[in-house]
């Protein structure tokens, strides 16, 4: 017996959903997308957006003299309409003879939003969009987020022990999780575009924040620091380093950090401190879909505070460290209520760890 059109149909966009994963990391600030084109019952051609820069998922799987006339194209996203750093694919879909195009989503950027699908319309192609939209935003939230809300989509990544320490009382952190742990931790990393952190865990750990033992580009690296207190010889001092200070920090700072090839922002707060808003939109402008907040507890809680968090990943270790720094700082609550419940939450080992991931009740719908 034949599967139906639908089952078919989901067959294939898995297939470019799986596609488009290979690009992470890679191609921000443009979106994932995988594209899987099928003519007469099978597979004739695949293509993903390697990198920023390189074809989209579209042209890469219609490059070549194959006869596409009559097939249909499955695409996480809908195909681009502008001209950007590489041409646009709906045009290109409508010359290589694709008769259906089935799209999982609308593309949120202002410069498309159903455009790519009223041009496909109008060179008569059948066009259906919404096929496992709920998977096809999500592999693109980040994209998503930058473009509707005007921010990169918020991770806090931490490790912690079972009662709840990121620190023992002195500080001392290092090492919470074990290897296993440690490696994904910088995998995700690598799949991020930028890591932020605060002056005390710069201070405390002079941290890398860079991408080791396992695949992925470094990040831009972000520090919160109101007075530029990061000294010269911090192992994240120089290029690659984001520092967001409250702009009081002087012309003699300011020049040194040029010299360095940093980039300073001025991001003050209404009452004193950092505008984690002003910091959140600035990194969007800069093209940064993803952050990763690595700590401290301060930040942390600050994050937490504003309704800034999309999403949490913690490494728990099956440890008690009595006395501790805990990872949500001096978040407090007056009850049950008014707690921070994750939803959507998951639970796998990772080594002698686990890895705890969910999504904030309150972050914003996708």
């Amino acid at each position: 017996m034949a599967l139906p059109k639908k089952k078919i149909d989901e067959y294939y966009m898995r297939g470019a959903l799986s596609l488009a994963l290979r690009g992470t990391g890679k191609v921000s600030p443009n979106p994932l997308v995988g594209c899987v084109v099928v003519k007469d019952g099978s597979v004739v051609s695949r293509g993903w957006h390697r990198a920023f820069g390189l074809p989209h998922g579209e042209a890469m799987a219609l490059e070549g003299k194959k006869d596409f006339r009559g097939a249909t194209l499955y695409v996480n996203l809908e195909p681009c309409s502008h001209t950007g750093k590489t041409p646009p694919c709906a045009p290109l879909i409508a010359e290589r003879g694709i008769s259906r195009v089935v799209a999982g989503m609308v593309d949120p950027d202002p410069r498309v939003q159903g455009r790519g699908v009223s041009l496909l319309r109008e060179k008569g192609i059948e066009v259906e969009t919404g096929l496992l939209e709920a998977e096809c935003r999500w592999l693109n939230r980040g994209f998503i987020r930058r473009n509707t809300l005007g921010r990169p989509w918020v991770t806090v990544k931490g490790a912690l022990s079972l009662d709840g320490g990121m620190a023992l009382e002195s500080g001392e952190s290092k090492w919470i999780t074990g290897p296993s742990a440690r490696s994904l931790a910088h995998l995700l990393r690598g799949e991020s575009d930028a890591v932020l952190i605060g002056t005390g865990t710069a201070s405390k750990d002079d941290p890398e924040l860079t991408v080791r033992s396992t695949w992925g580009r470094s990040p831009l690296r972000a520090l919160l620091d109101s007075r530029f207190s990061l000294s010269e010889k911090a192992k994240m001092y120089g290029r690659g380093t984001l520092v967001v200070t409250d702009g009081s920090e002087g012309e003699e700072k300011r020049a040194s950090a040029r010299r360095a090839g940093m980039d300073l922002l001025a991001a003050p707060g209404e009452h004193g401190g950092l505008s984690l808003p002003l910091v959140l939109s600035a990194l969007a402008e800069r093209g940064v879909s993803t952050l990763l907040v690595e700590g401290g507890p301060g930040v942390i809680a600050s994050f937490f505070r504003e309704g800034l968090v999309d999403s949490v990943s913690l490494f728990l270790s099956p440890r008690i460290m009595g006395r501790n720094l805990p990872f949500s700082g001096d978040l407090s609550f007056s009850s049950m209520g008014e707690t921070i419940m994750l939803k959507n939450a998951s639970v796998k080992e990772v080594g002698e760890d686990f890895l705890i991931e969910g999504v904030p009740a309150c972050s914003p719908a996708l």
